[in-house]
């Protein structure tokens, strides 16, 4: 029997796995203006309109897993892949018609920014710890620096610096690359990192980790001392999260079912709000649909794709 909360709050499913010839997880959620892009594995892209969710294209981009998907000037997508390369595709065609090859690694992060002079810039970070500083508008490197660390996992673009996560610590670096402070995790979650959320309006940053029911927060003004430590109900471990309105959603694991679980917590209460039981494996994947919807994703015993309201 379905809880009731959960039943109030599900909109819709989307079973992504029906094309294929046996089901799949759902690596990345990206939301554009009337599409939904998921990534399920060995580099499947499918389309689905954000209307009837229906899927109106799919696409191969490389044979590798994808890691992350970000949305750029309105008629491209970045893809960010195991295999070391950005794929840009066009939204209007959905056909991948440029590479990015510079990294030497795996891509595990992509955000976009504005610089001083209103030139759109956008960064991508790989796991062996490079940064590149792309100009969205010609494609070419602006600049590249690496930081010394366990396993770069993401890149945040806040004020005047960058927030960057690895698997042993926060760094926040100046945009020139000069390491400005350096946090670390608690020795038994350096290996388990497996999501950080920048909240710049409040200055602070989350983190989740894979084998933990903990979310950790930091006041960026002060990553000396933990600011927060919020203990989620019922789980092993969380994998994404989302900022929508003044709430965080959060996709883990439930420890008594084993089964995915999202979470939905009020931002500035710390509060758990809501437990959503809406898959069968873990989520992992978040996005939100222009705040009113936010759509989930799980592994690979589910292959499908839970559309919730927002309150």
């Amino acid at each position: 029997m379905i809880p009731k909360t959960t039943a109030d709050t599900l909109k819709h499913k989307i079973n992504v796995s029906v094309e294929l010839a046996a089901p799949q997880a759902v690596d990345v959620l990206l939301y554009t203006p009337g599409q939904l892009w998921v990534s399920v594995s060995g580099g499947k892209m499918m389309v689905f309109d954000a209307s009837s969710w229906s899927l109106i294209q799919t696409c191969q981009v490389g044979n590798a897993k994808l890691n992350c998907m970000l949305g750029v000037d309105k008629d491209q997508v970045w893809v960010g892949s195991e295999d070391c390369v950005i794929y840009i595709i066009s939204i209007v065609s959905m056909v991948c018609n440029r590479q990015l090859t510079e990294h030497r690694a795996e891509v595990t992060g992509l955000a976009l920014d504005t610089d001083k002079i209103s030139h759109k810039v956008a960064y991508s970070c790989c796991a062996e710890g490079t940064i590149i500083v792309w100009d969205v508008s010609t494609l070419q490197v602006k600049k590249q620096f690496r930081l010394s660390c366990d396993r770069l996992l993401s890149v945040h673009s806040c004020s005047k610096t960058l927030w960057c996560c690895s698997r042993d610590s926060v760094m926040e670096v100046w945009r020139n690359g000069t390491l400005k402070q350096r946090t670390s995790f608690p020795e038994h979650q350096r290996v388990t990192l497996s999501f950080t959320l920048l909240l710049a309006e409040r200055e602070e940053l989350w983190c989740v980790f894979g084998d933990s029911t903990e979310v950790y927060i930091w006041h960026i003004k002060d990553t000396v001392r933990l600011f927060h430590r919020m203990v989620l109900p019922d789980c092993i471990g969380c994998f994404g999260m989302i900022k929508v309105k003044n709430q965080v959603w959060v996709g883990g694991l439930s420890l008594s079912s084993t089964k995915g679980k999202v979470y939905v917590i009020d931002a500035e209460r710390y509060e758990v709000l809501k437990e959503l039981h809406g898959h069968s494996d873990k989520v992992t994947a978040l996005c939100s649909a222009e705040d009113r919807y936010v759509l989930s994703g799980a592994g690979k015993q589910d292959g499908k794709i839970a559309i919730w309201k927002v309150d």
